[in-house]
């Protein structure tokens, strides 16, 4: 055989190893966000679902509100500042000094909102009601 292609086929061989290699870093690399990319298909396909069903959750949206007002108005205000936060943080504004504190209380909230729904889950039934006094 010609020297030269003994050359190329020692090159072609390690140029297939080095790919090799390189797919089995990368796989090994991407092998905790597909679990992410699952939750996004998710994500998207309930987003979907709600899309088509717009009617369906207005009228049960009016209903809610018709309902529990104080409720409605009490979710209303904690989404707008959520909104307010994420705005500000993602526009690099005042309020991204907040974010230290926002964070604590945001996971706090959401332990609450965990353990209210947790119970409801495990039983099939609506968590307790407490009573407000004051």
């Amino acid at each position: 055989m010609d020297p030269r292609q003994v050359e190329l086929a020692l090159r072609k061989q390690k140029l297939q190893l080095r790919a090799e290699a390189q797919r089995a870093d990368i796989t090994q690399r991407l092998a905790g966000i597909d679990g992410a990319l699952d939750r996004v298909d998710s994500l998207r396909d309930h987003l979907a679902w709600a899309k088509d069903k717009v009617p369906v959750l207005s009228v049960a949206l009016i209903v809610v509100l018709a309902a529990k007002p104080r409720l409605t108005l009490r979710l209303a205000k904690r989404a707008w500042v959520g909104w307010l936060l994420v705005r500000q943080v993602r526009g690099g504004g005042r309020l991204s000094a907040l974010l230290p504190t926002a964070i604590p209380l945001l996971r706090g909230l959401l332990a609450i909102l965990r353990r209210r729904l947790e119970p409801a889950a495990e039983s099939g039934s609506a968590p307790p009601r407490r009573r407000r006094t004051g």
